[in-house]
């Protein structure tokens, strides 16, 4: 493995963390959304993660899907959104759990510049070694 596959691996991981912030980012403005263009609440999305193929070392984001988990009912009799009993269904997204999936994220996003960056400067002492 040359140094340059891992900058590749690692520039592939900064790209698919920053896809998956902005699926968490949508999720946490959607969380109170009872009603969309399909019809219902929102649904959570989460990113499904892939390796690489073709020879590259790496990961991407091969779809994103929605949570088939059911919507949470709220009574709330006067919403335009109620049912005939009252209840509103309310979208499938825990807030505590995408701050905690936005925090992991962070964190491997952190993780891939610092071994982008160590790669690069062994690069650049690599260079200085011929002078």
């Amino acid at each position: 493995m040359s140094i340059f596959n891992a900058i590749d691996t690692s520039a592939s991981a900064l790209s698919a963390n920053r896809l998956w912030l902005e699926v968490i980012a949508n999720n946490l403005a959607n969380a109170n959304t009872t009603r969309t263009a399909e019809g219902g609440p929102y649904k959570r999305q989460m990113p499904v993660f892939q390796s690489m193929v073709d020879g590259m070392l790496g990961v991407k984001v091969a779809t994103i899907e929605k949570d088939s988990s059911p919507p949470s009912k709220i009574y709330r009799p006067g919403d335009p959104d109620a049912d005939a009993q009252g209840f509103v269904l309310t979208p499938n997204v825990n807030v505590v759990s995408e701050m905690v999936d936005m925090m992991a994220v962070n964190r491997a996003y952190e993780a891939n510049v610092t071994l982008t960056t160590a790669a690069k400067n062994m690069t650049s002492k690599s260079l200085e070694i011929g002078r």
